[in-house]
């Protein structure tokens, strides 16, 4: 599956309004959000349809996949959007990620839980609030959309240290920077090791620097780190985003690639978004004979004032 899905779904007393953009969405929030009725809804309407009482629209098929025979359930989905609701302990597990990864289908997680198996991005965490209610034939209609429970920040000034996630050209090119700045250069070599190096770091401002298209699973975590270290995240897409948008590569498509991404990446093909900008990256600069490794290229990029 690949777009971007609006799913409408309604009774008389609760009407939901969601977009799902990625092939794994993560519901987050404590009890009596809303997480929990929203699904039930899914599923009453895909059992017993208007039936239910319920109006769900939405370009895809939705449906509900629970505890049980999980894997079976799921090898019966094809081009739909997997609810999941917490409690489904399966959702942690190596067997599910294994599953995901070769599905055509959408998920919608909720979970308090951190899925550390799961590749999802820090864009597609969200929470549910109420927006407004209304007056409906005799009774009172909660309006319900998602929010975006991660918004980036921005560093103020100069940073004594940068750490970098990747420990290859992303860290190379930011260590270059560094070495012009003055600016302490470490990596992280991969996303898990990011918290404990940020926390046992004596520096007193810090930039954190990772691709946001798999960084989801680590985010409850580093942001806690905020609230005893002076900290910002840096959080792109990927480092071979940050180079397609940079202008090294020219392309007629690229630019309506990178405006809507969504329409281009296929979730049966590419479990992140991240993995799809690296093959971008490999097959436009073959294309215009610029196929040169990635170090290459890192050292090759603008180097930004900071």
């Amino acid at each position: 599956m690949k777009g971007s899905h609006e799913i409408i779904i309604q009774n008389r007393r609760l009407r939901y309004k969601i977009t799902v953009n990625r092939n794994i969405t993560i519901l987050r929030g404590n009890s009596a959000t809303g997480k929990t009725t929203l699904i039930e809804m899914v599923d009453e309407y895909s059992k017993d349809g208007p039936e239910s009482g319920i109006q769900l629209r939405c370009d895809k098929r939705c449906v509900v996949l629970s505890r049980g025979n999980w894997e079976r359930d799921l090898q019966d989905y094809h081009d739909s959007i997997v609810f999941i609701d917490e409690g489904n302990g399966f959702v942690k597990s190596i067997a599910f990620a294994e599953s995901v990864k070769q599905s055509d289908n959408y998920f919608v997680i909720a979970t308090r839980d951190s899925l550390f198996n799961l590749p999802y991005s820090i864009d597609e965490i969200y929470g549910i609030k109420n927006t407004s209610g209304n007056r409906y034939q005799g009774t009172k209609r909660i309006y319900s959309e998602l929010y975006r429970i991660y918004n980036p920040d921005a560093f103020q000034g100069k940073p004594d240290k940068i750490i970098v996630e990747d420990s290859n050209s992303a860290y190379e090119f930011w260590r270059a920077i560094c070495a012009k700045e003055g600016i302490v250069c470490e990596t992280a070599k991969g996303k898990s090791n990011l918290f404990g190096l940020v926390q046992k770091s004596e520096e007193n401002r810090i930039l954190a620097i990772a691709d946001g298209a798999a960084f989801g699973p680590e985010m409850e975590r580093a942001m806690s780190l905020k609230n005893v270290k002076n900290v910002v995240y840096f959080l792109p897409e990927s480092f071979e985003w940050l180079i397609l948008r940079s202008g090294l590569v020219e392309s007629a498509e690229l630019g309506e690639i990178l405006a809507h991404p969504a329409d281009f990446i296929e979730s049966k093909k590419y479990i992140s978004w991240e993995r799809f900008f690296t093959a971008l990256l490999i097959e436009h600069t073959r294309a215009e004979r610029l196929s040169i490794h990635k170090k290459e290229q890192a050292k090759s990029l603008p180097l930004p004032v900071i």
